[in-house]
């Protein structure tokens, strides 16, 4: 086909050619055509059935302007919904945010009065004092609602409220029971109780007070008002059936908006949020709730510090409320064109039948066919059924660089890139044996000046007046080589991170998945780094967020070096993560390699000054090596032990790396086996 099958044209071209190339055909069999051939009238019965194409066209015309009006309003109602998830979304994070700094800061206070207490014991002296310490902490910080100090008894030893210490025993509440029955030093966020010096819902934040010698010696408390986040959640427009809930993540509800204090302290751990929660850290969801009733569009979002959700949601009906208006408006505007539409295609149905005596219309129309063929900007072919062109148009030179002399009588298919060859061949062998009517084809094949180019066709089979039977293909052509340079730029740029120009996550994890299937046949170990930056929420808040980004660029490019190998891949796996991706790597060389990359990135020297004792940006590391086989199916198993080194890496000071346990090390004979 020679780029002789190539191209795409409107059905009004697609006509044309057929008449043109009929045209051809009968002149390389009888000698030159007469002029009178193209003024032959068109038969009776096709002059018959023109009003009903017409108005069959009419009609089609007006369903699919009503069909793209509501295909188009289905898609904003989408596009509306889908905008209200990212809304919800980017709000519950910075909800989630403010959840985690306000305990934070709380526990904080809790942190230091325990210290206080296992320094300096709990005589009436260092009660005193401690009391004082208590009202001047709550009183410099606002979301602090009080703090209480338990003897091991549960009686009360001292608090920030002005109340009798002595009247009151917290020993039968669930947060002193824990601390009692559990040596865990973490904090404990307890479910909503009503206080005992105040009578308003507060949310708990406590610790285990301890000896010495590890018995246990009382608890601290601190209470934060649950109004404090319904106040806060009150500044957020949500719409007339929106809501903002923070729920434990054992399901218990800890705080909404708008406010109804018969909900604080339910259990909603039925709710497809909690159970999402449970699965995946953020997410957005559609689902009714068992609270009003209400369908709503709900985003989560789960605390990776505390046992909190924070989920913000608005009613699916304020949500499109604006679209049915819209919606109602175009609609009604399409409907009155399409109606419109309507009267004049009936009232050039009745034209057509009045004018079908006028042969000179015909006429006119087949030479108008001839000309848009010869005229049109693709190039037109038409194949015999022995393979050979018959026809070509005066636009070949354009797109092949061919001239119709040049190009008829040759074999069609010549000059196609042989690994396309095959499915061309298929094509138009289905075309001729009656399989298809029409077809497209994308292809490469050589132009006389470019070289190789794509090419698009679209071919339709031509038949035999007398026999009706299949005696060649017409086939519609033009260039396509810039359309697919543009697609292939596209497709490199889907690979890419935006920011650090490495691998982006959806990148790593196919490669991912491909080395794994290859070491996992091969019975190659395959280790990875997960690449943390240390301190970086320091850092951006320190040194601004343009800083940040280009930090994130040095580290990026930093990696990319030290990862020399063609098997190795360095990605930007979330944030201020990286991940190094090493097949055929042992615990060994992913240690050094590990090693490297800790090197290279404190060696850029970056001032950071939030991150003593260097005072430089350095990462924490966390390495991991498995051998896949039947045991380890899953690539998951790599992630999560080299997850597990990140966190180990982190908790023994930053600028380390920790290399994880070996997965399911076999021997080579037993990973044979495998």
């Amino acid at each position: 086909m020679d780029a002789r099958l190539t191209g795409k044209a409107h059905s009004k071209r697609e006509l044309t050619s057929s008449h043109l190339l009929r045209w051809a055909w009968d002149r390389r069999r009888n000698g030159p055509m007469p002029m009178s051939y193209m003024s032959r009238p068109v038969s009776t019965s096709m002059k018959r059935h023109l009003p009903g194409i017409a108005a069959a066209f009419v009609m089609l015309v007006c369903g699919a302007i009503l069909a793209m009006g509501a295909l188009r309003e289905w898609s904003a109602r989408d596009q509306d919904l889908r905008a209200a998830e990212v809304d919800a979304a980017n709000l519950v994070r910075s909800l989630l945010q403010h959840a985690e700094d306000s305990i934070e800061l709380v526990d904080n206070a809790v942190i230091g009065v325990v210290h206080r207490l296992e320094t300096e014991g709990t005589t009436p002296a260092a009660m005193a004092r401690l009391q004082g310490v208590l009202h001047l902490r709550k009183a410099t910080m606002p979301r602090l609602r009080g703090l209480f100090v338990y003897g091991a008894d549960g009686a009360w030893l001292a608090t920030s409220e002005p109340v009798d210490v002595a009247r009151f025993n917290n020993s039968d509440r669930d947060y002193f029971a824990h601390h009692r029955s559990s040596t865990e030093r973490g904090a404990f966020i307890g479910r909503p109780v009503r206080s005992r010096s105040g009578g308003q819902w507060i949310v708990t934040v406590s610790r285990r007070v301890q000896t010495p010698e590890g018995e246990f010696a009382g608890v601290v408390l601190a209470t934060v008002d649950i109004a404090y986040f319904e106040t806060f959640y009150s500044q957020f427009d949500m719409g007339k059936q929106g809501s903002l809930a923070l729920i434990a993540a054992n399901g218990t509800l800890l705080a909404r908006f708008p406010v109804d204090d018969s909900f604080i302290g339910r259990d909603v751990s039925a709710s497809p949020v909690v159970h999402h929660a449970a699965r995946q850290t953020a997410g957005t969801l559609a689902f009714t709730s068992a609270l009003d009733g209400i369908e709503r569009l709900s985003a989560y979002r789960r605390s990776e510090r505390f046992p909190l959700i924070v989920v913000a949601s608005r009613g699916r009906a304020d949500v499109l409320a604006s679209w049915r208006v819209a919606a109602v408006e175009r609609m009604t505007f399409v409907a009155g064109l399409t109606m419109l539409i309507a009267m004049l295609g009936l009232f050039l149905v009745r034209q057509m039948i009045e004018r079908q005596r006028m042969a000179h219309v015909v006429e006119a129309r087949e030479a108008d066919f001839r000309l848009l063929a010869e005229a049109s900007s693709d190039m037109v072919s038409r194949i015999g059924f022995d393979g050979q062109l018959i026809y070509v148009s005066p636009s070949a030179v354009r797109v092949v660089g061919w001239s119709a002399a040049d190009l008829i009588g040759t074999p069609a298919l010549n000059g196609i890139n042989p690994d396309d060859r095959p499915a061309v061949d298929r094509t138009v062998e289905a075309l001729r044996r009656g399989d298809l009517a029409e077809a497209k084809l994308t292809y490469r094949t050589r132009h006389r000046e470019k070289g190789e180019i794509w090419v698009e066709s679209s071919l339709n089979v031509t038949r035999d007046p007398q026999t009706a039977e299949i005696d060649g293909v017409v086939a519609v052509s033009r260039d396509m080589t810039e359309h697919k340079e543009l697609e292939t730029q596209l497709a490199a740029l889907a690979t890419r991170d935006g920011l650090t120009g490495i691998a982006n996550r959806r990148c790593f994890d196919e490669v991912f998945e491909a080395e794994w299937l290859r070491c996992q046949r091969d019975g190659d170990p395959v280790s990875l780094l997960l690449i943390d930056v240390d301190q970086f929420k320091k850092f951006n808040d320190g040194y601004g967020h343009q800083s940040g980004d280009e930090c994130l660029r040095r580290v990026a490019v930093a990696i990319s070096q030290v990862a020399r190998r063609p098997a190795d891949s360095a990605a930007r796996y979330g944030g201020e993560e990286f991940a190094l991706l090493m097949p055929s790597t042992d615990p060994a060389g992913c240690e050094r390699m590990g090693e490297r990359v800790r090197l290279a990135i404190q060696e850029l020297g970056l001032a950071h000054r939030g991150n003593p004792p260097v005072h430089v940006v350095t990462v924490s590391i966390g390495c991991a090596t498995v051998y896949p086989s039947a045991a380890t199916p899953d690539r998951s198993a790599l992630i999560e032990a080299a997850d597990m080194a990140l966190y180990a890496a982190k908790r023994a000071g930053r600028n380390v790396i920790k290399l994880a346990p070996v997965v399911h090390r076999l021997s080579p004979a037993t990973r044979k086996t495998a």
